[in-house]
């Protein structure tokens, strides 16, 4: 029983395993995300985020390259509470008890593996993109920032556990000043355990670091989320439904996730 190969994403994880889908195949991802009390500290927004119509492409231009889309149709926040002093306060005027929706930002990003994994020799990979900010900061749920990033990814299967490692650099436009740029340590380790040819149980943390400037900008704040999560593959259909909580106070305090994967071969 092996966990099965890395499938870009590996929805509902973030972790990226450093193995592509392959020349000549397309995998679509799509699901919904429930997270509650998050804090938004540039807007000095508190409230509960509902993610719809979360999806991802990737498309297979290689046997070891991959292009990857990510984002969501529908990102809805409920708000709870409203702090004034907040230095982008003035951008929206949402208060408590207001609601507002919009698009997520979107993610464009390759991946490229490196080397394959042997017997003796985990697999070894990369990430790079840019996150382009199609989410409207008027609704509170976007800063209207360009990022960027590079990753490296490395994973590896001993009898049926699966582990997949990165660590990248991450340039974060400032929210308040585009002139200053902000950069952070990001991090991710995931778990795959099967159970079954067809079930298997898979974890994950995932996050940033605080941004290496003496004061760090609103809104670009450390973040980590731990996943927990099932996931039953059907031929070419993967279905997978977890459990989240973030580790700090910008993160949910607790979430479910749901969703499904489906690979294309040309």
């Amino acid at each position: 029983m092996l966990p099965v190969a890395g499938y870009a994403q590996q929805r509902p994880l973030v972790t990226e395993d450093p193995e592509t889908i392959g020349a000549g195949r397309i995998l679509l991802e799509g699901g919904f995300e429930l997270g509650a009390d998050q804090e938004n500290e540039a807007y000095g927004i508190e409230g509960d985020i509902t993610r719809i119509g979360i999806f991802g492409v990737s498309v297979g231009i290689s046997p070891s390259a991959e292009i990857q889309i990510d984002g969501g149709l529908v990102q809805r926040l409920n708000v709870t509470e409203r702090t004034p002093n907040a230095p982008l306060f003035s951008t929206t005027p949402l208060a408590a008890g207001d609601r507002s929706s919009s698009v997520e930002d979107l993610i464009v990003a390759t991946k490229i593996r490196f080397a394959s994994e042997t017997e003796t020799r985990p697999a070894f990979g990369m990430r790079f993109g840019t996150k382009l900010p199609t989410a409207d900061p008027d609704k509170g749920v976007g800063l209207g920032t360009t990022d960027f990033f590079v990753s490296a990814l490395v994973a590896k299967t001993v009898q049926s556990v699966r582990t997949v490692g990165n660590v990248g650099l991450f340039v974060l436009a400032n929210p308040e000043d585009a002139q200053e740029p902000a950069t952070a340590l990001g991090f991710g380790l995931s778990v795959a355990r099967a159970v079954t040819n067809a079930f298997e149980v898979v974890g994950e943390l995932t996050g940033r670091l605080t941004p290496f400037q003496k004061i760090v900008p609103a809104g670009l704040e450390s973040r980590g989320v731990f996943r927990l999560a099932g996931r039953y593959t059907h031929s070419m259909l993967r279905l997978d439904f977890g459990l989240l909580a973030g580790i700090t106070n910008r993160d949910p305090s607790f979430g479910i996730s749901a969703g499904a994967t489906y690979v294309i071969s040309r």
